[in-house]
């Protein structure tokens, strides 16, 4: 008997939504556009992507998803943050108009390195996705300052800098995978939500 492919919504209000459908599809499963609170229903996984965290915020509000998405969490179904996504899951960002979801124990910096053209790429040692680095793009990109106990450190950069993490079934990474032809993240939120 052949499995349905999983289907994992992908928040696709702004910013880097279609490079995580691609990558999604490019595995197997089924990436579903998510602008709607009814959109989340029947999803195995959500990833909140890259863009303008604020807009993010903003329009998950304005369109009544942040219920939705709190729900899924609760309900055990994961979800992955990538740089805006990861402040949005963060209990704190230090700016008062950053709409936040406040899922994860977890206290962020936004444009932690600079503005855009101090946008970088580094090499990432990540045992969680095996031996090899894997090459982290930042833009823009936020840093985690502060983790609470159950939260995972997953991968910091040369310098020490927290750039993901794991709490349960939440995620969140503060570069983006979307944007190399790495699968391995893909398939490492892929396999917790299995």
């Amino acid at each position: 008997m052949v499995r349905p492919r999983r289907r994992i919504g992908v928040l696709a209000l702004q910013g880097a939504f279609r490079e995580h459908i691609a990558m999604l599809d490019r595995l197997g499963a089924n990436g579903v556009e998510v602008r709607l609170p009814e959109q989340l229903e029947g999803l195995e996984g959500l990833i909140l992507p890259g863009g303008e965290s604020t807009s993010i915020g903003k329009l998950a509000v304005e369109y009544g998803l942040v219920d939705g998405i709190a729900r899924m969490a609760r309900e055990g179904r994961p979800i992955w943050g990538t740089c805006a996504g990861m402040i949005l899951l963060a209990e704190s960002a230090g700016h008062p108009d950053q709409p936040l979801l406040r899922l994860m124990d977890i206290s962020v910096r936004r444009n932690a390195f600079g503005r855009q053209v101090d946008s970088f790429e580094a090499d990432l040692s990540i045992p969680a996705l095996g031996r090899k680095a894997f090459r982290g793009i930042f833009i823009r990109a936020p840093l985690i300052e502060k983790i609470g106990e159950r939260v995972e450190v997953l991968a910091r950069l040369p310098e020490g800098g927290i750039v993901a993490v794991r709490q349960g079934n939440l995620l969140a990474t503060a570069f983006h995978p979307e944007l190399t032809a790495d699968t391995r993240f893909h398939r490492y939120f892929l396999a917790i939500a299995s």
